[in-house]
């Protein structure tokens, strides 16, 4: 991959050419020749859309709400992206496209643009590289983000990592207090979303929410977390979603944390960048070769993993 290539092609994806953003976001997901070129050539020009996360249980609307968003935003003239992370299909190793469908016609509007990303085995709810995903579509010139998970419950903490603003969308049939507060999701919300909220049991449920939010210790920047109501399927309630989506944008600027939260997102990436490249040039096949060597050895507890490992390190 020539640098004239790669350098037409960061052109073509500041200009918003929706064929040349979805080159990139194939060679940056399958970590294609030249995608770390392209990925810097990029990085200057990110840093200026919001990421919205969406996360929740399995069947609690995310799509849909997702969806309605779309429509909104495009309404109000907003360049939007969506990076719906969906389960691997084991047999092509891709995804499986369950959001794309939900939001097909959303996905045909001019200012949109949705890519669906595999986990790819990720235990996380997001995939290896959605953050430079999101990097491509920030440069692109993007207004807002949209970064929905494969809703895998309670090990989907990663997306408050990689989001300005984390939604979570809860059902009135999610179960009680205590399964949720287990689940994880209370700790990472910036607003909660009770999605058909026109089923029984929503108003108890969105009280029990609202004392559970007010037994937890202050966020950080001091920001009040609260519980919206919606029936997405109905559009209702998506409008005051994403009011309030505009005012915790706000909020994070005018105190600063906005600042603090990205190089927070900052920090951890070039941690797994640093964890990524140490790991490749570590294993080389000497290491291999003297790790298969020994294996017997630590099997038959003549040695230990540890000691091995010491030595390992030791080793030149």
């Amino acid at each position: 991959m020539t640098d004239e290539f790669l350098n037409n092609l960061v052109d073509k994806i500041r200009a918003s050419d929706k064929r040349s953003i979805a080159k990139a976001l194939t060679i940056i997901e399958n970590e294609s020749e030249g995608n770390e070129k392209l990925l810097k050539g990029l990085y200057k020009f990110t840093g200026k859309a919001h990421r919205i996360g969406i996360t929740g249980p399995p069947g609690a609307g995310k799509s849909t709400v997702t969806n309605g968003l779309l429509k909104l935003m495009n309404e109000k003239g907003l360049k939007t992206g969506v990076i719906a992370v969906d389960p691997t299909s084991p047999f092509t190793g891709g995804a499986l496209l369950g959001d794309r469908i939900r939001m097909q016609d959303s996905g045909l509007l001019e200012n949109v643009f949705i890519r669906s990303m595999a986990t790819r085995g990720s235990l996380g709810g997001l995939c290896k590289n959605v953050v430079e995903a999101c990097d491509v579509l920030d440069a692109s010139g993007k207004d807002f983000i949209i970064i929905e998970t494969v809703g895998v419950g309670q090990s989907e903490l990663d997306i408050a990592q990689t989001a300005d603003t984390t939604l979570v969308i809860l059902v009135p049939e999610s179960g009680d207090s205590v399964q949720a507060m287990k689940a994880g999701l209370m700790e990472i919300a910036d607003i909660f979303v009770l999605n058909k909220s026109d089923r029984d049991g929503a108003d108890a449920v969105a009280a029990t929410i609202k004392n559970i939010i007010h037994l937890k210790p202050p966020t950080p920047d001091n920001w009040i977390i609260d519980v919206l109501k919606s029936t997405a399927s109905k559009n209702i309630g998506i409008e005051e979603l994403f009011e309030k989506i505009l005012e915790h944008k706000s909020h994070l600027m005018k105190s600063g944390y906005l600042k603090t939260k990205r190089q927070q997102q900052l920090k951890k990436k070039i941690t797994e960048l640093l964890t990524n490249k140490l790991t490749v040039s570590f294993w080389g096949e000497d290491k291999k070769k003297y790790l298969n060597d020994n294996l017997e050895l630590i099997s038959e507890k003549k040695t230990d993993p540890y000691t091995f490992v010491e030595g390992m390190l030791d080793k030149k």
